[in-house]
This record gives structure tokens, C-alpha cells and sequence, in this order.
């Protein structure tokens, strides 16, 4: 899947992002890979959401799973979430805010890989704050974060990075310790150079 160019212009217009990464059904809902006690998080992402559409100078930012039917990460994570299917969707619950949004399609746990996403980060001149939320908070959102951290470090700008700590989460499943894998992730991407902000903070 292609995503849409972006005019120079519109990027150079946002100062915030708001990037909700994973919240779609073959995390959420359905599929081998899906936890529906994540729901747990999205009342606190719609409250983002709602947030920053109100805000100008500001852009929501979707992050989907998207892959081929061989993709190369299914030796790691078992088949999910293939390109055209249900499972690649951002669910219902959050759906409100993807008519103005920007999508990336990933086909990797990063994505900084995902197509454009690197160009249209590049050419956000005026960006100042990017905030995460979404899942997996050990894997898809700790690596965004810190691969998102590292690239404005190399490219030299000053921009505040941020993870909001009550709108991540992870799977659940036996021997899976939810909160304390959660915690574990903030404390790598905390000490990675990434602002956490706790309960009810922007």
C-alpha cells in the first residue's frame, strides 16, 4: 500500500504529532495476534484524539500493520495483519479521527521504515513535540519512539519526543506479565531519551 504525498507546504504547517501506532483489529479485535484487553487503552486515545484535532498546527498520525502474504516477519510473529484484510483496519472506536490523519503502512515492528515516513518527518521544518500511544508498548511502540528519537538526533533538530504512559499496552496471555512488561518498556524508551508522561498529562 502507497500512502498519499504530502505538499512541502502541509508539512511545514505542523508543529505536533499525535502517532497512534497498532490500534487496529489484528491487534485488537481479531486474529493471532489480537488482545482485546487492550480496549482498556483506548478511552484515554480517543481523549487524545479529541485533543488534538482541536488543536491547530496539528496532525494525528495512524500507524497500520500492513503486510504481504509472505512477509519475512512472519517466521518471528506467525501470519497477521495481511495488506487488504480486516485485521489491517483501525478499529471502530477510533475510526472518528482518520479522515484528516496521515496513515503509514509498516510492514516491519518500526515505522520508521514504513513508506514516506522518513521524507515526511524530514520535512516537517516547524515540528516541535511528537507524542506516541497505541501497541504493542514493547515492541511496535518502543521501537518507534527510540527509532523516532535517534533519527531527529541525527538529522540535528530540536524536537520534544514523548510516550504517554496510560495509552500503551501489550498482550495478555499466560506467563506474559502485562504491567510489568509495559513498565519495562517505558523504562528503556525513558532512557533512551524519551519524555513519558504519566497518568492524564499532554
Amino acid at each position: 500500500m502507497k500512502n498519499l504525498e504530502r505538499s512541502l507546504e502541509e508539512l511545514k504547517e505542523i508543529r505536533e504529532l499525535l502517532v497512534v501506532i497498532d490500534m487496529v483489529n489484528g491487534f485488537v479485535k481479531s486474529g493471532t495476534l489480537a488482545s482485546p484487553s487492550i480496549m482498556r487503552i483506548v478511552p484515554r486515545i480517543r481523549e487524545l484524539l479529541n485533543k488534538y484535532l482541536e488543536k491547530n498546527n496539528s496532525k494525528i498520525v495512524f500507524v497500520r500493520d500492513s503486510h504481504s502474504a509472505n512477509a519475512e516477519e512472519f517466521k518471528i510473529y506467525g501470519p497477521h495483519c495481511i495488506e487488504g484484510t480486516k485485521e489491517t483496519e483501525v478499529i471502530d472506536e477510533l475510526k472518528f479521527a482518520e479522515k484528516d490523519a496521515y496513515t503509514y503502512f509498516k510492514n516491519s515492528t518500526n515505522l520508521v521504515f514504513a513508506d514516506k515516513f522518513i521524507h515526511d518527518l524530514t520535512n516537517m521544518r516547524n515540528l516541535e513535540k511528537i507524542d506516541f500511544c497505541g501497541c504493542l508498548s514493547e515492541v511496535c511502540v518502543e521501537n518507534g519512539a527510540i527509532s523516532t528519537r535517534n533519527l531527529l538526533d541525527e538529522l540535528n533538530r530540536n524536537v520534544v519526543v514523548g510516550v504517554h504512559a496510560d495509552a500503551i499496552d501489550t498482550y495478555d496471555a499466560p506467563g506474559h506479565e502485562r504491567d510489568e512488561i509495559n513498565q519495562a518498556a517505558i523504562n528503556r524508551i525513558k532512557r533512551n531519551g524519551v519524555k513519558i508522561y504519566k497518568k492524564g498529562k499532554m
